[in-house]
């Protein structure tokens, strides 16, 4: 057992199983005997021989809930503290202002550093009233271009002033501080004036994530590392010989890499002073990115409110194709709203194409579907449905912060990454783990003690621990939308 680091699951090499021909525990014939099965691992007070491992009933399945990061993302190495990444604002000027007063054309609300400016024609938008108003920008406060129309007026910080193309009276609206919805769709100027002074600078936004270190730690004493279970093999290619496992140590493993991925999903950043006085500062995982940057549904997936769903994806990246990953419910109230697209008559069967033969089993289910222009693939998600994780959330008896599920764009986007300083493609979801030359974080694992033939200590014990550095990039968080 020399070679520690990568015996358990490390990075500096695979678990291989290469039998022995006689009984010794060697890195290259170790096995995880069942992975990720059984009972809880407290209730593995010893290593038991393998032949009483069939009293061991499998009644959870398999236990995992990791595999969705590796579906939709990808892993990149990181040397820094922290990932600093770029992404593009939008192209056009769209602005959120209010009319100062009632039968005015003053709209303020704008923010000071707003683009618009003297010259430019716009689209004015009352939701209020209904009204949809072609305007010219006569004044801007602080605007130091081309001629204002009409002389110079006292306006507060970002405050424009517009006028109808068409006349009328209370052209924006007939009350103040009504909410208008401006966008900037070109400019006119007369003839013999001057061009303009002001430039507008391409926005973008930075984002940051700081990868956090995550530990675990497996322990067995010296005496029950003796009671180490053998299983004989023969291979298909003539050999035989032993194989080795610690039951209790591969579930501690499976536990770590389940959580490996749970953290890159649940991560808060930490803001308690408590917290970050100790240097805990916490992280941006999936569900605090989409929350803060993306969008959030809280409505029954019928047609309409998909409908609603699909307008707002043509307000971000309009991205053709989506991976829906939900709970259990969700799953079925989606698949009963596209029955009902699919019906022939009221609670008919004609789900797909089949040739109404009695030996058919009527699939009542749906993996994917399209609608107007974008795709969409469904795929049950186990985290959200299995009971020691999300789904005691999204039990029957609590339903509170229940997340039914998420949509996440497929593909990848250019980003500028502020390290190497340029573009790149890349998934929109992506893990970065901490990584050197001298020391490789993804996932380490090593043993300490003196059992085992690995003597570090005087502890008559065999210690086992884990470590991984890492964090989520979520690019384009605009494009995800969140179910809860």
């Amino acid at each position: 057992m020399a070679n520690t680091q990568g015996l358990f699951g490390g990075t500096q090499g695979n678990l291989n199983s290469v039998p022995a021909p006689v009984k010794q525990t060697l890195s290259t014939n170790y096995i995880d005997f069942i992975a990720g099965s059984g009972s809880d691992i407290n209730d593995w007070r010893q290593q038991y021989l393998p032949e009483l491992m069939a009293a061991e009933a499998e009644v959870f399945g398999n236990r995992t809930i990791s595999g969705f990061l590796s579906q939709v993302g990808a892993e990149e190495a990181l040397m820094s503290d922290q990932v600093v990444w770029s992404e593009q604002g939008r192209l056009h000027l769209r602005y959120t202002g209010r009319l100062k007063a009632s039968g005015g054309n003053v709209i303020d609300g704008l923010g000071a550093d707003h683009g618009i400016r003297v010259g430019d024609t716009i689209v004015v938008s009352n939701k209020t009233a209904n009204t949809t108003v072609k305007a010219y920008v006569t004044h801007v406060d602080g605007y130091d271009g081309a001629s204002q129309i009409g002389g110079a007026s006292a306006m507060g910080d970002g405050e424009i002033t517009a006028i109808g193309y068409k006349t009328g009276s209370n052209p924006f609206g007939t009350s103040d501080s009504q909410d208008l919805e401006i966008f900037v769709y070109g400019s006119e100027f007369a003839k013999g004036t001057t061009g303009r002074n002001e430039v507008l600078t391409p926005s973008f936004q930075s984002f940051s994530n700081k990868p956090v270190i995550i530990k675990d730690k497996y322990e067995i004493s010296g005496s029950d590392a003796a009671q180490i279970g053998w299983v004989e093999v023969s291979g298909e290619d003539g050999q035989s010989g032993y194989m080795w496992y610690l039951k209790a140590e591969g579930d501690t493993r499976q536990r770590f890499s389940d959580q490996l991925e749970m953290t890159c999903i649940e991560a808060e950043e930490a803001t308690n002073t408590v917290l970050t006085g100790a240097k805990i500062a916490g992280s941006e995982g999936l569900l605090a990115a989409i929350t803060d940057r993306g969008l959030i549904n809280r409505a029954t997936l019928t047609k309409d409110e998909f409908d609603v769903i699909l307008g707002e994806f043509d307000g971000q990246g309009a991205i053709e194709e989506n991976m829906m990953y939900l709970d259990r419910t969700e799953s079925l109230v989606i698949d009963d709203m596209l029955a009902t697209q699919n019906s022939y008559g009221t609670d008919g069967t004609s789900y797909g194409v089949f040739n109404n033969s009695s030996d058919m089993a009527l699939n009542l289910g749906f993996t994917g579907f399209r609608r107007g222009s974008y795709d969409f693939y469904k795929s049950d998600w186990k985290y959200l449905n299995d009971y020691s994780t999300r789904g005691l959330k999204n039990s029957p008896a609590d339903n509170t912060s229940r997340v039914r599920g998420i949509i996440a764009p497929a593909g990848v986007s250019s980003v500028y990454d502020e390290n190497l300083g340029r573009n790149l493609k890349r998934p929109f979801l992506h893990v970065r783990y901490r990584s050197s030359q001298t020391d490789d974080r993804k996932l380490k694992s090593w043993v300490t003690g003196s059992v085992g033939g690995n003597i570090t200590s005087d502890l008559d014990a065999m210690e086992v621990h884990y470590l991984s550095e890492r964090c989520l990039v979520v690019q384009g968080a605009n494009n995800f939308c969140l179910l809860d």
